[in-house]
């Protein structure tokens, strides 16, 4: 009669013993028996001597190189339109150029609102985009809430001002001036 396992004891931290495993004998392969046919074994050996100089050529063969996959073109972090490029090459066209950096700033009822200003060159993780020949940076700070935004450039009888259109936005002011994302 075996004596049932002890329990273990409240604060032991050693595992519980255990019982020694008998080693079991190798088993050895059985041969496979030979078909009695005397066209079966031939067969087999023809088959066998033309498996190998295939594999002789494969292994010869240099693989074929898997297609690289294409990268796509990065989409820009802000689209320009058409007016706003033309404005915009205007306010570069200066005899000192600089750049046209858009921000956000804290200001207004809703929280943010977009701001604008010439610097003499980028920051260090300023997002530039360039389209039809104008360049325009992107704060670093501003680029998760502009990011996916249009600028357009409108005038009408009383203003001329750029106008961001922004699918980002979830929160406008009535005014216009200020947003929330």
């Amino acid at each position: 009669m075996t004596q049932p396992d002890p329990l273990p004891k409240v604060h032991e931290t050693r595992p519980p013993p255990q019982q020694p495993q008998r080693p079991q004998p190798p088993q050895q392969p059985q041969p496979l028996p030979e078909a009695p046919s005397q066209n079966a074994a031939p067969a087999t050996q023809k088959t066998a001597s033309a498996s190998v100089p295939k594999l002789e050529k494969e292994a010869q063969k240099p693989k074929a190189a898997r297609p690289r996959p294409k990268l796509r073109a990065r989409k820009a972090a802000m689209k320009l339109t058409p007016a706003a490029v033309e404005q915009l090459r205007e306010m570069l066209d200066q005899p000192d150029p600089k750049l046209i950096k858009v921000g956000v700033r804290n200001r207004g009822c809703s929280g943010l609102a977009y701001h604008l200003e010439y610097v003499d060159k980028p920051g260090a993780f300023d997002e530039t985009v360039e389209q039809d020949g104008v360049k325009v940076l992107i704060d670093s700070k501003a680029l998760f809430s502009i990011i996916g935004s249009e600028m357009d450039w409108a005038e009408d009888k009383l203003n001329q001002r750029f106008v961001f259109r922004n699918p980002n936005i979830k929160e406008q002011c009535g005014c216009g001036e200020s947003f929330m994302v």
